[in-house]
């Protein structure tokens, strides 16, 4: 981009103040005038039915714009205008009968998905000691234990079953009776029905004679499997609650372990800080209480609680788990800082500028959970299937307890295999197959360094055939260096640094700044403005100064990258640039060929250098000085050949691009408004984690697929077992619980 100042991106990240995770941030503070965005905490949801109902409730509540559900993270998002608040969406969905509560930054944490799981491992453990003690105590009884004793060991194993029922299966009692009470359905119900049947029925035949209250777990199944008849016993309810738990605790565990970048980014949240009072001395505080002006102590090894700007100190940080690059920084007075960053080496003070849901940090989470949340094509067809999904399976299961009723006539059969059909046709995995590889496929390209900002991107990005890549600030460092100042003279070098002064190009920062450093002052200008796609004017005097193309000016571009300044009539004058390969460029490129895409080279900088970057990444298909509009055409030529194309750019020309392509990528270092226009952007300087972002991509898209094959078949299979007796409620949550946890096992590949 020979001399167009004003059309690229914002300079060297090294030389910039603002770190990376502070710029991306920026793009998260784009908001609808209008419309206010509320986060609630949804604890007990677990399943589609419960983010089909939860969505379908609150789209449905007048004001609110839009409400997207994240499952892996149990919060719902709204967009709400009409003067909405956070009770009144909490009084909504507590009236459909789920648990809300408004959510602040920091407070979903490791700590709460830990809490539910240690919850769910407890009940688990009562359940299976109590499962034990009742095959123990049936051993007897199938030893041959007759009359009093056969009965003692009855309401023994009575004594241990119903305690245990009411409390192992309270979240499967709790979230029936939330469902029951707001006129709806869940899969819980069914659930909960057959465990209390189970219970109900074993308590009566003990009460009568006790012949038939067998608990022996293992023989009661197979006796069920072989015969799909007879009554539900204690150690059936028991084993039941148990393989249930199991199941749901395991598939709690295997989102936990592909926990989404969003939880995190808010992870890394700091609660308190240490303030620095007027007289020198500290104090802990809420980081929540920090107001912008106040000063903040960050000691060696702590993490940074908020946004600021370095007061005094110098230190190292560490930005691995917000850039994905492992090299600390330098960081001394007057260097930005922003909220998760490690502070390494020595003590830091800090003016904050952000802190709390204002920070970077929280931002970034914000867009990401934005982005977890997303709706692509999948997602929608798994709704779909959803919704019609469960009137369908409670429909099938009248049909079976009404067909055996009529063919057996024997109601406790009739109500097992109904209840047996409920279970086993839970669309838990046809519900978990999009947002576990979703969750997955994004904290793995979180932690490569690349922050995925649109719910279908990755969807489009598995898409892509070709590759677009502009030049200066992406494939290069965007940090040029004048080579030629010692050229002109003092007058021009004044005029040159005020009207680069005004241009956020690399170019023209990189002038500005190597001119400050020889002590020259800007020139006095007056009327100075930008000139889109060709550089900077003004007024000097009664002349008019212009700082950018060459073609502009009517100057000949040569073989150097280049900006040209004209003071009035005079010939313009060229100042040279030498700039460097961005790190990972090279692996990048080479990757995506190797893939299979075709990989483009459009720059608006001069031809000999844009060639002979061209040729060293072995990119055969090149374009220079190139205008931003002509970019924008070129990208949209390729659409209307039918390609699916990737854009990588990260300037103000480059927008268009950006917009127009299939999906887009800018590094953090790009201008605002390339970063809002991006799909997908790069926290880290290296654009090595490229190749392997496209090839996750594919992989997740493979996977979805996957999922839903395994979901379809699941079903293909299990409902003609359930309706045919061959299933009891035991087997069939057995057989959900494997189903769900199939499909977490298969997203978790991804990782």
């Amino acid at each position: 981009m020979s001399g167009a100042i004003s059309t690229t991106a914002s300079g060297c990240p090294a030389c910039v103040a603002a770190p990376p995770a502070g710029q991306i941030a920026d793009a998260g503070k784009k908001r609808v005038d209008d419309a206010a965005e509320i986060s609630l905490s949804l604890p007990t949801i677990h399943c589609a039915g419960c983010i089909s109902t939860v969505e379908r409730v609150l789209n449905g509540t007048q004001g609110v714009l839009d409400a997207r559900v994240n499952l892996s993270l149990k919060r719902v998002r709204v967009r709400a205008g009409d003067g909405l608040t956070a009770e009144t969406l909490v009084r909504i969905l507590e009236g459909a009968g789920y648990e809300a509560h408004e959510l602040d930054a920091g407070q979903l944490t490791a700590t709460q998905t830990d809490r539910a799981g240690r919850d769910l491992l407890m009940r688990l453990a009562v359940a299976g000691f109590a499962m034990m003690n009742v095959m123990l105590l049936s051993v007897a009884v199938w030893s041959g234990a007759e009359a009093a004793t056969r009965d003692l060991f009855h309401w023994i194993s009575a004594a241990i079953a119903l305690p245990t029922i009411a409390f192992s299966a309270q979240p499967f009692y709790s979230n029936a009776w939330a469902a029951v009470s707001a006129r709806r359905l869940n899969m819980d119900v069914p659930i909960s029905l057959a465990i209390l049947l189970a219970a109900a029925m074993s308590l009566y035949e003990t009460t009568q004679s006790g012949h038939h209250a067998y608990f022996d777990a293992a023989l009661s199944l197979t006796f069920f499997l072989l015969a799909g008849r007879h009554h539900a016993y204690f150690d059936a309810a028991l084993s039941l609650i148990f393989f249930l738990l199991a199941g749901r605790y395991l598939d709690h565990r295997t989102r936990a372990v592909a926990r989404s970048a969003a939880q995190e980014l808010a992870a890394l949240e700091v609660p308190r800080a240490e303030f620095i009072l007027t007289d020198g001395n500290t104090e802990k505080r809420p980081v929540a209480a920090l107001s912008p002006g106040d000063k903040i102590r960050v000691r060696p090894g702590g993490r940074i609680p908020a946004d600021g700007v370095i007061a005094s100190g110098t230190s190292d940080i560490d930005r691995s788990l917000l850039t994905g690059e492992t090299m600390p920084v330098l960081a001394q007075q007057g260097q930005k800082v922003s909220a998760g960053e490690v502070n390494l080496t020595g003590p830091l003070d800090i003016t904050v500028s952000a802190a709390g849901r204002d920070s970077s940090l929280s931002r970034m989470a914000e867009l990401v959970a934005a982005s977890e949340g997303g709706r692509n094509r999948y997602t929608s067809l798994a709704d779909w299937a959803a919704r019609i999904y469960a009137p369908g399976v409670h429909l099938l299961a009248l049909f079976a307890f009404v067909g055996w009723l009529w063919a057996a006539g024997d109601v406790r059969l009739a109500l097992n295999i109904a209840v047996a059909v409920l279970i086993i046709t839970c669309p838990c995995a046809l519900g978990l197959a999009v947002p576990a590889v979703t969750t997955a496929a994004s904290g793995r390209l979180f932690r490569k360094g690349m922050l995925i900002k649109d719910g279908t991107a990755l969807e489009r990005l598995a898409e892509i055939d070709t590759v677009v890549f502009d030049k200066t600030g992406t494939l290069t460092q965007g940090a040029p260096k004048p080579t030629n100042l010692s050229d002109h003279t003092p007058s021009q070098l004044a005029v040159a640094a005020a009207l680069a002064a005004q241009s956020s190009h690399p170019m023209a920062q990189a002038l500005a700044a190597a001119i400050a450093e020889r002590g020259i002052q800007p020139a006095a200008l007056s009327d100075i403005r930008e000139v889109p796609g060709h550089g900077v004017q003004a007024i000097l005097g009664k002349d008019v100064v212009r700082l950018g193309r060459a073609e502009w000016l009517g100057a000949t571009a040569g073989e150097n990258s280049a900006t040209w300044l004209q003071i009035g009539s005079a010939a313009a004058a060229e100042f040279t640039f030498s700039d460097s390969l961005r790190h990972g460029a090279r692996e990048a490129v080479a990757e995506l060929v190797r893939q299979g895409k075709d990989v483009h080279l459009v720059s608006g900088d001069a031809r000999a250098p844009v060639q002979a970057m061209a040729r060293s990444l072995g990119i055969s298909s090149w374009h220079a000085a190139t205008l931003p509009e002509e970019k924008a055409a070129f990208v949209r030529a390729l659409s209307d050949d039918g390609h699916k194309v990737l854009m990588v750019g990260d300037g103000l020309n480059d927008t268009a691009a950006l917009a127009a392509a299939h999906v887009s990528l800018s590094p953090a270092s790009a201008l605002d408004a390339a970063r809002v226009a991006a799909d997908i952007v790069l926290l880290g300087q290296s654009l090595a984690p490229l190749g392997d972002a496209a090839a996750t991509a594919r992989k997740a898209t493979r996977r979805i697929l996957e999922n839903f094959a395994i979901a379809a078949a699941y079903n293909a299979v299990a409902i003609p077992v359930a309706l045919l007796g061959f299933a009891t409620p035991l087997a069939a949550a057995l057989a959900m619980s494997a189903s769900s946890i199939t499909v977490s096992l298969n997203a978790l590949r991804l990782r």
